[in-house]
């Protein structure tokens, strides 16, 4: 079919206004009102200028230099943000991209899943349920059960290890990483799309 015909059906079918070509260039965000806010003032005094710009800033950090890359201990993994569990070690696998990687997530309702078109190309944007905080993004590469690659930014993410999970609250046993430098932009790695 050509150009000009599909054109033609489309518009026939519905209305459609042409003025650009170009994709949008951020993601597409609903407003929306978080269970939990905090002031950019607050989250720039106890985040480190790599977490700000991950979690408010939708940036990424350079891939192998996170601190949860090749992190192997047991716990839950917790939005640096505002404590809320995300993910467990059980799930977290080598996906070989240079980000954390997990095949599910701890409780369905954790994170929320937003279509991101920025740098061109379509992805799925994760974020914490809670605060908004960027996470990184979902990809349908990973491993069985699930089939799902939650590739995370080690910045977006602090660690309560499994024997302080019955002791402490998440937010009170979260982890910094302190990684600082990295593209705020997507990779591509043996063919996959990354963060």
């Amino acid at each position: 079919m050509s150009g000009f015909n599909l054109l033609h059906l489309i518009t026939k079918s519905q209305p459609v206004t042409l003025r650009s070509c170009s994709l949008p260039s951020g993601a597409r965000r609903t407003k929306k009102t978080w269970p939990v806010n905090f002031s950019q003032e607050d989250l720039k005094k106890r985040l480190t200028p790599m977490q700000y710009h991950v979690t408010q800033e939708q940036g990424t950090e350079s891939a192998f230099t996170g601190e949860f890359t090749h992190h192997k201990d047991e716990g839950s993994y917790v939005c640096v943000v505002c404590g809320a569990v995300l993910f467990s070690s059980n799930t977290k696998f080598d996906s070989g991209s240079g980000w954390p990687s997990f095949h599910d997530l701890l409780k369905e309702d954790s994170v929320t899943l937003t279509d991101d078109f920025s740098y061109g190309m379509h992805r799925v944007e994760t974020t914490c349920s809670q605060c908004g905080a960027h996470l990184g993004h979902l990809f349908d590469d990973g491993p069985k059960p699930t089939g799902k690659r939650y590739c995370i930014n080690s910045a977006s993410l602090g660690f309560q290890p499994k024997d302080a999970a019955s002791s402490s609250s998440p937010a009170s046993s979260t982890s910094s990483s302190a990684v600082e430098g990295g593209a705020a932009g997507g990779s591509v790695s043996e063919g996959k799309t990354e963060l």
